[in-house]
C-alpha cells in the first residue's frame, strides 16, 4: 500500500489513522512545491491534483474519509463500522457536517496560520478572518453543546469523525481559534492529542536521505 501525502489537513486524518491502526503503508511524501501534484504520474493517480492519495494492489483511491473507510474496512476496525449500518450514518451526518459547514469556518484560520507558514505562503493575515468569526462561533456552539456530555462525537467512541472535524481544528491555539469560549469542544481537541498517532502523524524523515516525489515524474 502507498499513501501519497503533503504536510496538510486531509493527509494528516489519513497518516493518523494509518499509525492508530498500525497499517504497514508506505508513505510518498509529494514535493509540492516543485510541482509534483501536477506531474503527469500523479494526475493519473488523482485527476483532482490534491492529497491524499492511495493505492493498494489494484485499488486506487482520493478523498481522505474513503480512505480511512476503506482502512477501516481492511482492518476491521469500528471507527468505520461496516457491519452497523446505524452507526455508519450517525459518523456520515458528522462527515458531512464537517465539508459543508465546520471546514468552511475553521479553513480561513487554519490557512492563514498553519498552511502560510508551512508552504512559505507569507505571513497571516487577520483582517481576512474577521468576517468568519461569527459563522465559526455558531458552529463551534453547536459543536459544544453536543460534546457537553461526550467524549467523542459519534458513536461513543473515537471514529472517522473525530479525526475528519479535528483535522483543521487540533492547532487552535496557534491558529487563533476561539475555543476557549467552548471549553468542551477545547477539552475533546486536546482529548486526542493523547492518542499518539493523532498527536504526531507525520512520516519520520531519515536524516540523509531524500524523500521520495514524484516532482520529476
Amino acid at each position: 500500500m502507498k499513501i501519497y501525502w503533503i504536510k496538510a489537513q486531509a493527509p494528516r486524518r489519513v497518516l493518523a489513522l494509518i499509525k492508530h491502526l498500525g497499517i504497514d503503508a508506505e508513505c510518498i511524501e509529494v514535493d509540492l512545491r516543485a510541482g509534483g501534484l501536477k506531474s503527469p504520474s500523479y494526475l493519473a493517480l488523482n485527476p483532482n491534483g490534491k492529497a491524499p492519495t492511495m493505492v493498494d494492489g489494484d485499488v486506487t483511491l482520493w478523498e481522505s474519509s474513503a480512505i480511512m473507510a476503506y482502512l477501516c474496512a481492511k482492518t476491521g476496525s469500528d471507527m468505520w463500522p461496516v457491519q452497523h449500518p446505524a452507526e455508519q450514518i450517525e459518523i456520515l451526518r458528522w462527515l458531512s457536517w464537517n465539508d459543508n459547514h465546520w471546514s468552511r469556518a475553521v479553513g480561513p484560520f487554519y490557512f492563514e496560520h498553519v498552511i502560510k507558514p508551512t508552504f512559505h505562503l507569507g505571513e497571516p493575515d487577520c483582517s481576512e478572518l474577521t468576517a468568519t468569526m461569527p459563522e465559526l462561533r455558531k458552529l463551534a456552539a453547536v459543536l459544544d453543546n453536543h460534546l457537553e456530555q461526550r467524549d467523542f462525537v459519534a458513536c461513543d467512541r473515537l471514529t472517522l469523525a473525530d479525526f475528519q472535524l479535528a483535522s483543521m481544528a487540533c492547532e487552535w491555539r496557534h491558529a487563533d481559534m476561539p475555543f476557549a469560549d467552548f471549553p468542551h469542544v477545547a477539552r475533546w481537541l486536546d482529548r486526542l492529542m493523547d492518542i499518539p498517532g493523532w498527536a504526531d502523524p507525520w512520516p519520520a524523515r531519515a536524516t540523509g536521505k531524500q524523500v521520495p516525489t514524484l516532482a520529476n515524474a
